[in-house]
């Protein structure tokens, strides 16, 4: 797949998609749009319809909030986004000369919602953005991405908004930043934009996330803005007004993706051989380590012991973390990491135990 920028090169700063999270009143768009037109941004975006966790919550104006998106780009120049979730919200969103759409996670997630409004979109030259599904799954995220290029279009962007997950975090949606990095490392030339704000799912922590994307080089930033953020009808806790919006933009260290200085270029070569030996000596010891597994599944096998020691394992992940903890890594790392390696030996000795015995010759 060959991708079109969605966005026009501009000066150097991220590109920048701001507005509310839900289009609520005409004045709370106006206002909230002229407000982020001062500041140059490059996409306004305002939820239409908004599909919601549980019924009986606010889940958008519907139709009629198109009208505002319209008088928002006729009073102040600013092109508009909003989020489609089947082919009727494709067909109203062209009518009202929305610029840009944008498929959300609860869309991603189910194929069959993607294919309809890829059909809805066969023949239309207009930019989408296709958020990640609810779940880590790239295979699926990759999918829809698949479903509106194969409609024709080209001009493709995706938006990490992170993942649910079941455990404690910070995040209301855990980033798993290896996700949207591998993707980008697949398609270089798809434009990557980070949802800071369903990330987060708070406002103190909105900075801090928005500079990480900076760091792994995101093209750039969407983030739901409020003019009276604490009384918003939907996401207020994650919701900043435009003036804290600007002053976080201001607060951003933009990174070069790379440098021709020949000081630096050599000195991080080294580095990076230093880092490619440790990798090998790594994938060596992890094979040494599978061989073991083999071992002790054969032994099991011959004791009729079962695979899986829970006590054992417990132990492991317990010393593990506080020795992790010690070489300055997190006790979510070396969980992630042991966890891996745990399964692999698994893999190792149910193959083993599975395996049949041969027969002498004799028998």
């Amino acid at each position: 797949m060959e991708f079109q920028p969605v966005f026009e090169t501009k000066k150097k700063r991220p590109v920048v998609i701001a507005g509310p999270c839900s289009a609520e009143t005409e004045e709370q768009v106006l206002t909230t749009a002229k407000a982020l037109a001062k500041q140059n941004i490059d996409l306004f975006r305002a939820g239409i319809w908004k599909p919601r966790t549980r019924p009986n919550s606010f889940e958008g104006v519907g139709t009629p909030g198109l009208a505002w998106l319209r008088r928002v780009k006729e009073e102040t120049g600013l092109k508009v986004t909003t989020e489609v979730a089947k082919a009727q919200h494709v067909y109203e969103t062209l009518k009202y000369g929305v610029d840009v759409l944008w498929l959300g996670a609860r869309t991603t997630v189910n194929p069959f919602s993607v294919q309809e409004i890829a059909d809805a979109l066969e023949g239309v030259d207009i930019p989408v953005l296709i958020k990640n599904p609810i779940n880590p799954d790239l295979k699926l995220w990759i999918g829809a991405i698949e479903r509106i290029y194969k409609a024709g279009i080209r001009k493709i962007g995706v938006i990490h908004r992170g993942f649910s997950s079941f455990q404690d975090s910070k995040y209301r949606n855990t980033p798993r930043w290896q996700l949207p990095i591998e993707l980008m490392r697949q398609f270089p030339d798809l434009t990557m934009i980070c949802d800071n704000s369903h990330i987060c799912g708070r406002r103190d922590i909105l900075l801090e996330t928005a500079q990480i994307a900076m760091d792994l080089n995101f093209a750039g930033l969407m983030t739901e803005t409020h003019p009276d953020p604490d009384n918003a009808w939907s996401d207020a806790k994650q919701q900043i007004t435009p003036a804290t919006f600007s002053q976080m933009i201001d607060q951003l260290v933009l990174r070069e993706p790379t440098s021709s200085d020949e000081d630096f270029l050599e000195h991080i070569e080294d580095l990076r051989h230093q880092i490619d030996y440790l990798d090998n000596e790594l994938l060596d010891l992890l094979g040494k380590r599978m061989e073991i597994a083999d071992k002790i599944g054969l032994y099991k096998k011959r004791n009729n012991i079962s695979i899986l020691q829970p006590s054992r394992w417990n132990e492991i992940l317990k010393i593990a973390a506080e020795k992790g903890q010690s070489r300055g890594l997190s006790a979510e790392f070396i969980e992630k990491v042991l966890k891996a390696i745990h399964q692999e030996s698994i893999n190792h000795q149910e193959a083993v135990m599975n395996q049949p015995e041969r027969r002498s010759a004799r028998s």
